[in-house]
Order: C-alpha cells, then sequence, then structure tokens
C-alpha cells in the first residue's frame, strides 16, 4: 500500500477530529462546555475509545445543505471501557451544525444502541443539541422515533444514562426521559419541550431559559432529572460513580468491591438516634451512613421529593438500593411526588438484580385536597405495584412509625418483603395512638369526668399496648426486633442469606402500572 493511502487516512481523520473548527470549539470552552471529544475522553479509561462511523455524511440536498460539511454527522459514536468495563457511548457535537441530528445522525446513535443491546453493556448518551435538523424535516422526525423505540427495547435489559451537557428541546428531551438516569450540569445544562420564546407567544408567559429547563429546576421541581453537578467534569466522575453500582445488563450482578470496614461493627450511636418524642424529627440520613460501608451512598433525586431518600450504597462490598423515610421533611409523609421517585427506584433496582432496603419512620399518607386531587391514590399505588412486582431480596427494617397503608407501602411482609427488621422504638399499627384513642375510646372519653385526663390515659393505653413492634411480631410481620446499635451486621447477614433467592411472577405480556 502507498503512504499517500495512509496520509490520506490520517488527513481525513484530522479533519473530523478538528469538528466545527478552532473558532467554533474556543467558543464551546468559553461557554464552560468540553467539546464531545473531550467529554468522551474523560470519560473513558485511556486509549480506550474506539470510533465507531466516522466517516458517515448526511445525504440532504435541500435548503443549500448540500455544500454543508458535517464532520461526523454532529455526533460522535463508539465504545471503550470505563474502569476495565465495556461501555458504548454517544455524544453530540454542538460545534458542527449545533449538534443538531438528522437522518444519518440518529443512524449512528441506533448503531449503538443496538450493539449495546447484543452486548450486554451501560449506553452513556451526551446530549448537547439545538434539536432536529430542519432541513432534513420527516427523516430528522423518524430518526428521533427510532432512537425513541430502541430506548424502550432496551429498557431494564442494560443501564442507560443521559447526560445533558447543552440544550436539549423539543422532542430530543423524550430520549432522556426513556433512559434510566438523567445528569445535568448547573448553568449549562437545559431541558425543555417548548423554549421561552414560544411559551410567551402562546400564553404570554415570560420564563428565562435556567428557569424552565435549567439544572435545578429539573432536580428540585419537576423529577425529570436525576443528579445535577457543578460542572462536566464532576458530572462524568459522578457517571462513573454511578456505573460503579449498576451491572452491566440484567442477567448480571452488579460489581463487588473490597471493603475494609467490619460488616460486624457495632453503632452504639443507633441506640440513641430516635428521639423519645414520637414528633420530633432526625436526619435518616445518618441511619444510612452508620449502616452502609465506609458511610458512603450515592444518592439519586436528591433535590426531589426530599420526604422520601432513594440511593445507591453498599453492604460488604455489595451493591443495594435505600428507600428511606425522611422525618426531617413533611415528617417522612408518602406524597404524589414520593411515590413516583420510590415506584421509579424500586423498579430501576429491580431490573438490574439490586436489593432493596427499606428504612421505614412514615406517619402516613400526606392529607390535602391538593393530594388528593392531583391522584395520590393513583401514584401511591405505584408504590404498592412497584414492590409487589420486585422479585429482588427486600428487606425492611421499621425504625420508628409505620401507619396504616404507608406501612403496607413501605414495603411490608404481605408486600414481599423477605425479612422485617424493627427497632424497639418500632410502632406498627392503623394509625397514629392520638386518632386510633379518639375512635377506640370515644364513648370513655366522652362520659369521664375529666375527658382531658382520662384522652391521655387511654392514649397511653393504646400506645404500651399496640404502638410496639411486639403485637406485629407474634404475628409473623416483623421476623426480628433488633437492638438499632446491630444493624448494619444484622442486614449484611439477611442480605447474604437472601444472595441465591430465586422468585417467579406468573407469564404475561406486561402488566398494568398504575402510570
Amino acid at each position: 500500500m502507498s503512504i499517500d493511502k495512509i496520509n490520506d487516512l490520517h488527513s481525513r481523520l484530522d479533519k473530523i477530529a478538528a469538528a466545527g473548527g478552532a473558532d467554533r470549539i474556543e467558543k464551546q470552552h468559553k461557554a464552560g462546555k468540553l467539546t464531545a471529544r473531550e467529554r468522551i475522553n474523560l470519560l473513558m479509561d485511556p486509549d480506550s475509545f474506539i470510533e465507531l462511523d466516522a466517516f458517515v455524511k448526511h445525504r440532504c440536498n435541500e435548503f443549500g445543505m448540500e455544500a454543508v460539511d458535517a464532520p461526523a454527522e454532529g455526533v460522535v459514536t463508539g465504545y471503550g471501557t470505563v474502569d476495565g468495563r465495556l461501555v458504548y457511548v454517544y455524544a453530540q457535537d454542538f460545534t458542527v451544525i449545533g449538534g443538531s441530528l438528522g437522518e444519518m445522525h440518529a443512524k449512528k446513535i441506533c448503531k449503538v444502541l443496538d450493539l449495546a443491546m447484543k452486548m450486554g453493556a451501560p449506553v452513556v448518551g451526551i446530549n448537547d443539541s439545538g434539536g432536529a435538523r430542519i432541513q432534513e424535516g420527516v427523516d430528522a422526525l423518524s430518526g428521533y422515533g427510532n432512537i425513541f423505540y430502541r430506548n424502550t427495547i432496551a429498557s431494564g435489559v442494560v443501564p442507560q444514562i443521559s447526560v445533558i451537557m447543552g440544550p436539549c428541546a423539543g422532542g430530543a428531551v423524550y430520549s432522556p426521559a426513556l433512559t434510566d438516569f438523567t445528569f445535568m450540569v448547573d448553568k449549562t445544562s437545559q431541558m425543555f419541550i417548548t423554549g421561552p420564546q414560544v411559551i410567551k407567544a402562546v400564553t404570554g408567559e415570560e420564563v428565562t431559559p435556567e428557569e424552565l429547563g435549567g439544572a435545578m429546576t429539573h432536580n428540585r421541581t419537576s423529577g425529570v432529572a436525576h443528579f445535577m453537578s457543578s460542572d462536566e467534569k464532576t458530572c462524568i466522575e459522578d457517571i462513573k460513580r454511578l456505573l460503579s453500582f449498576l451491572p452491566s445488563n440484567n442477567l448480571e450482578a452488579a460489581p463487588i468491591f473490597e471493603t475494609d470496614d467490619d460488616i460486624n461493627r457495632i453503632e452504639e450511636e443507633l441506640n440513641t438516634i430516635v428521639p423519645d418524642n414520637p414528633n420530633k424529627p432526625y436526619d435518616m440520613k445518618d441511619v444510612i451512613r452508620a449502616i452502609v460501608d465506609n458511610g458512603d451512598f450515592m444518592e439519586v433525586q436528591e433535590y426531589y421529593a426530599q420526604n422520601i431518600v432513594t440511593a445507591y450504597a453498599r453492604i460488604n462490598g455489595a451493591s443495594i438500593g435505600i428507600i428511606a423515610n425522611q422525618p426531617k421533611v413533611l415528617a417522612g409523609c408518602l406524597d404524589i411526588n414520593a411515590s413516583d421517585k420510590a415506584g421509579r427506584f424500586i423498579r430501576t433496582c429491580d431490573a438490574f438484580n439490586i436489593p432493596i432496603l427499606n428504612l421505614v419512620d412514615v406517619p402516613g399518607f400526606l392529607p390535602g385536597t391538593n393530594q388528593e386531587y392531583g391522584g395520590i391514590i393513583r401514584h401511591g399505588a405505584k408504590m404498592l405495584y412497584a414492590y409487589s412486582e420486585a422479585t429482588v431480596p427486600k428487606v425492611t427494617m421499621i425504625v420508628r412509625k409505620a401507619y396504616g397503608g404507608a406501612y403496607l407501602a413501605m414495603c411490608s411482609k404481605d408486600l414481599g418483603a423477605d425479612m422485617v427488621f424493627a427497632w424497639p422504638s418500632a410502632e406498627i399499627a392503623v394509625m397514629g395512638p392520638d386518632g386510633a384513642a379518639n375512635i377506640i375510646f370515644k364513648k370513655d372519653i366522652e362520659g369521664a369526668e375529666n375527658p382531658v385526663q382520662t384522652r391521655a390515659e387511654k392514649i397511653q393505653e393504646y400506645k404500651d399496648k399496640f404502638a410496639t413492634p411486639y403485637i406485629a411480631a407474634q404475628r409473623g410481620y416483623v421476623d426480628l426486633v433488633i437492638e438499632p446499635s446491630e444493624s448494619r451486621p444484622r442486614l449484611a447477614n439477611a442480605f447474604e442469606m437472601l444472595a441465591s433467592k430465586r422468585e417467579s411472577r406468573p407469564a404475561k405480556k406486561h402488566g398494568n402500572l398504575p402510570v
């Protein structure tokens, strides 16, 4: 082979690597953003990335597009390793026609999704695009449709991670919405169906892009995003951390890590963490830190529905998913948003063989017309459905309150919990002592000489008899009542015992989730 042909190959590759040119790359950097290839190089292990379809070109001849050169068709695709594990990736290149998506751009993404399915490897999609390439018309829309279809077919088969590192507008937002996790970067990421200008024209509302679809908006208010990072480099480190908790596909278990944290560690502080006053809050995250390896956990949707905590952690080096009521926020009540957050997280854990730990301190579902009109019945049912459907090991530990339907919704024995632990501070009942006493002892209180004193006595009587873990333990709904300080070794033992769990569900096309 002549050296000219080899030189020609390298010349072509250099032109593709130059993307939209030095000026556009500099503009990208000034906006606080990295280029597509810089992002991929940070994500992948050094020298592991193999680019696919670098020479692909668009076929559009309308509106002057025949004269437009789009290196790599505005999206860099390929595969490599992250911490030694195979991962597929695509990164839209905003320096090339604004990262706009056309027919061939979409085909490159679809090829990566198809390969990830065949090989059983995670996919990381980095979105930075002005949207559909208008010049390509319906071909661009078809491209989005093909991506959405593959996102759906791959759901629950391989982990799919969407990363928003620039604009993501219009129909483009539905690909991240269909994937398992969405990362956003503060101040440089935006997602919205219709932009500020369209909203102003149609409804008269005035809103900035950041207010409408910025990282904090989608992390705190809408719940569309799961993680927010301060900058792109931090975001990529967060993606790597998340991948470490996940298996490569639904037929594998998550990787197990060596840990120097003794599984038999006793935490005396847990014996005093629950206040004597049942209405006084405490931070459930302190309980989580005391239980998991080295106090380390990765919270999912940290800013959304903060009355419930969802997180990944490890016990004895093995991944677990944690769902925990947070007494510091709304007293740990379940509401519409918390139910959605937990239901989705449960199903993600179940899809990828990650055992679930439930930490319970829940006084009930949040009352109010807003909740009822908003469909709390339907939304709360998502948690009941998700727990009942899940076949991974499920361990529940009742820390304090577990009342009524919320007791069930936090994975009681009846919804399939394999092991239920309770602390001596656990209160398991149909409702709280005050309300129960008012109903059960109504006539006694009304007919008493001193109703106030009688009511207080009856409340205490109810507490002594029913607001404990022991009635539930007598019935077999609680397997063990344990000293709080022993929680870590007890849980570690339970998850080890449950590692060989096998459970199936009736054959069917799919269930009918209360969406």
